[in-house]
């Protein structure tokens, strides 16, 4: 809880106010004060931004940007407390892409699409599902997309070899993914997948509408007993009964050992997943991976990063926030580099024509997995967000586990999840 300033941090505040006087009379004859804006962010965005700061110190040598750092969830649990009270409110928030949904339900963020901001002019700049994700039912705009994540299926090109299969084997459809995968259990011990609840995930945001909710329409009726959902249970089921998950959570150290160990074969994650396992999970693995598209022609997002204005932040800084924004999400020189830098691959569809695409990938064998990426990301369709999406995603994995772990029959695990999910639909 905060209590406010200590003592004595209260008489250092006092000592500072009284000689605040004394500081401007010393202050050359017609200085202004230096302007700051405050940028709140997570791990590597607050590092794109700061490497943003040169140029923007070239265009307004006169105001400072002080960036906030906070681990991801801490931030996101205090972008949540500053929108709800109006206290401590940065001028520009980075936000993760599904915190994008369950903030624009609110009336916390400023509609970008209204004067003076107009974002919807650069619409067709950015990749659409990533602008799209973030227009709310109001049809307001409540951030602006920097990076996104497409999803990809990552391979260990030497289990498949033991196997004698290749990358193709994996990808016409769902059900080839997990009979590949029952061949390469057979032929090398290594398990297909990490858990069986990443096949459900990715299977229900299959064959999506533009615009078509995951878990709820859009007059909130209940969604998750039907076909799509039944396909999801059925195949996760089919992992697990095959003895093909290893059972493990993501960002586990058993899922980490996983990869290092060569007792996983597949991941499916964003394309910075390959930044991720080359840098500090697997790098040992070098050469020995490849990505290829998800099975069954499905094109998914993984994450992404947007920044959004706060409503009620301190409205004199709104142009310069509203400026810096721009120079952020719009400068391709700025979106290339944070891609180089740190894997943040690009919202921007300008910085996707650049010869950098076609560069082989060294942890792929050199294969040019850009390519596949970028097409991945034009094919990706936006996702109405539903406000109680949190709620029912907990209810459905629950129910798969009764599945995968209890028997329970999929028909009555999906009945009994729409049925607690009426409940909760009008909240």
């Amino acid at each position: 809880m905060n209590r406010g300033p200590s003592p004595a941090r209260r008489r250092l505040l006092a000592r500072g106010l009284a000689l605040a006087p004394a500081a401007w009379l010393a202050r050359p004859a017609g200085a202004q004060p230096r302007r700051r804006l405050t940028v709140a962010a997570y791990p590597l965005v607050d590092e794109i931004v700061r490497a943003a700061l040169p140029r923007w110190r070239e265009r307004h040598p006169d105001v400072d940007v002080h960036v906030v750092t906070r681990q991801y969830a801490d931030h996101h649990t205090a972008m949540t407390t500053a929108l709800s009270t109006s206290v401590y409110l940065p001028d520009v928030m980075a936000l993760e892409a599904s915190y994008v949904g369950r903030f624009s339900q609110g009336r916390g963020l400023d509609d970008l699409a209204q004067p003076p901001y107009a974002v919807a002019r650069f619409r067709e700049r950015f990749v659409r599902y990533a602008y799209d994700q973030a227009v709310n039912r109001r049809g307001e705009v409540v951030a602006v997309p920097t990076d996104i994540g497409p999803g990809t299926l990552l391979v260990r090109a030497d289990l498949l070899a033991k196997a004698g299969l290749n990358e193709d084997a994996l990808t016409p459809s769902w059900e080839a993914y997990v009979e590949a995968g029952a061949r390469i259990k057979a032929a090398t011990g290594a398990y297909l997948i990490s858990h069986a609840q990443i096949v459900k995930d990715i299977v229900i945001r299959s064959g999506l509408k533009p615009g078509e909710g995951l878990y709820f329409d859009r007059e909130s009726r209940v969604l998750v007993n039907g076909s799509r959902f039944r396909r999801a249970f059925e195949l996760a089921r089919a992992v697990r009964r095959g003895k093909l998950d290893a059972r493990v959570s993501a960002w586990s150290n058993e899922w980490a050992e996983g990869f290092k160990r060569g007792t996983l074969a597949t991941e499916m994650s964003g394309a910075w997943m390959v930044g991720q396992l080359a840098n500090w999970v697997a790098p040992g693995t070098a050469g020995l991976w490849r990505a290829a598209p998800l099975p069954g022609q499905t094109y998914v997002g993984y994450g992404g990063s947007y920044y959004a204005l706060p409503r009620q932040a301190e409205a004199a800084n709104k142009a310069l926030a509203w400026e810096l924004v721009q120079l952020l999400t719009l400068d391709r020189e700025r979106q290339f580099a944070a891609f180089k830098s740190q894997d943040a691959f690009p919202a921007l569809l300008e910085a996707h024509e650049d010869p950098f695409f076609d560069e082989p990938l060294p942890f792929l064998g050199g294969q040019r997995a850009r390519r596949l990426w970028r097409d991945s990301a034009r094919r990706i369709t936006a996702t109405e967000v539903h406000k109680q999406n949190n709620f029912a995603e907990e209810v459905v994995s629950t129910e798969l586990d009764n599945v995968l772990d209890r028997g329970k029959d999929i028909g009555t695990a999906l009945g009994d999840a729409e049925r607690l999910l009426q409940k909760r639909a009008f909240r």
